[in-house]
Parts: structure tokens; sequence; C-alpha cells
């Protein structure tokens, strides 16, 4: 009986420690073109909600409804789909559950990352489907050391010179949970960050999406689109 309890132990081990060689490979689509990203394993309640989210096929046919240059892009507000034209949005989803706040130093906002979009609660919590990815700025290290002091945060070495080369959007840390990013090429953020928008920063001509997911070997995620698992 011992023998077969142990064998019992060790399957579920085994295919734990499988199950962790794998991780989804996200596409997102829009008529500009394409990007993939991978989601956190330190996030892990947001990893799993955006999972189920695009599971569900949530996000098809949503637009990006919030576009402001050299910041971000904003979208997965349920109200966007089929939006009449210059109709406001983006209080879409309020009605469900907000995540818990899910902060990781390691994991700041640099150029390409996806985090998740919040109102103003004090305890930060998350919508439960709205999210942007940052376009951003490059910052020098003058302006870092004012957003250390302003937010509470230390930079490390690596950070920094991430966001004097590379560009993003450090006023954001620890203010928002930051979940995912992109790998490979950005280019997409690019093309839809500088699109013309209205007065509410809604591009005047609708950006959709669409967002399907893939499973992949890690070493093959990295071996192709050159990202690192912590």
């Amino acid at each position: 009986m011992k023998k077969i309890v142990v064998f019992v132990s060790l399957l579920v081990l085994s295919a734990s420690a499988f199950s962790q060689k794998k991780d989804y490979l996200y596409t997102l689509e829009s008529g500009k073109g394409k990007l993939h990203f991978v989601l956190y394993d330190e996030t892990p309640l947001h990893k799993a909600n955006f999972q189920k989210l695009v599971k569900s096929h949530f996000y098809n046919g949503l637009l990006f409804h919030r576009v402001i240059e050299n910041f971000m892009i904003q979208g997965g507000d349920p109200a966007s789909r089929n939006a009449e034209k210059r109709a406001r949005l983006g209080s879409g989803g309020d009605e469900l559950e907000r995540i818990p706040f899910e902060y990781n130093p390691a994991r700041f906002h640099k150029k390409g990352v996806l985090a998740a979009a919040r109102d103003g609660n004090p305890e930060k919590k998350s919508s439960a489907c709205q999210f942007y990815i940052v376009q951003g700025k490059k910052f020098s290290d003058t302006e870092l050391n004012n957003f250390e002091s302003r937010n509470g945060v230390k930079y490390t070495e690596e950070q920094r010179t991430v966001y004097k080369t590379l560009g993003g959007t450090p006023h954001l840390d620890k203010n928002y949970t930051v979940f995912g990013e992109v790998v490979g090429s950005t280019a997409l953020v690019d093309e839809i960050a500088g699109v013309k928008t209205d007065s509410f920063n809604r591009p005047e001509e609708d950006q959709k999406m669409k967002i399907s997911m893939k499973k992949m070997k890690r070493k093959k995620i990295t071996k192709k689109y050159g990202y690192h698992y912590l």
C-alpha cells in the first residue's frame, strides 16, 4: 500500500513539474497588426483572471478605447463592443468584482508591459477586465530619483537602464498591478498609440482587438521571443 501511495505522489509531483515547463503565449490582433505577450507567475490572481477571460473570448471585438501617445493604450471595457461613435467609454466592468493589488518590485512599468486599470479605490484593487499596455517615454536619472522619492520605490541599476534606454511610465510604479509583458516586437503598441483621437482620448477610427492563447514550452518562448522567466 505504501508503495502505491508513494508512486501516486510521484506522479502528482511529476505532473506539477511538467506543467511548469509550459506557459501560455497570448496573441493580440488588431487591424494594424499583432503582438505577442506572456503573463507573470508573480501575479497569480491577475494571470488566472485574464486567462479565464481570454478562454471565454471576452476580449474579441472590444476596443482600445483610451489611447495617449507616449503613455499607454487601454482597452477591455465590455461597453466598447459595438459602441456608438463618440460614446464615452471606460466605466464598463465596474460591476464585476475587483482583483486584489499584486505588487512585485521586480515588475515595473517599462515599455511593453501589461497592467491592470483601476479606479481610485484606496486598496488599489484592479478592474476585473480593463488593462493597458505601456508605450511611455525615456527618463533621466534625475527624474527617476524623483519618482523613487514620490512613490517609495528603489530601482535597480538594470531597471534604471531600461527606463533610460527603452522607456516606460515610472510614475505609475507601486500604484497599479503590472501582470505581463509583450515579447518580441512592440511595434503594434506604437502604431495604435499614434492614431488620431478625440477630446476623450478615444481613437476616431475604432481599434478593435482579438486575443487568443496557445500553450507552449517556456524554453521555446525564450528561444523564439527572447523572454526570460524569473
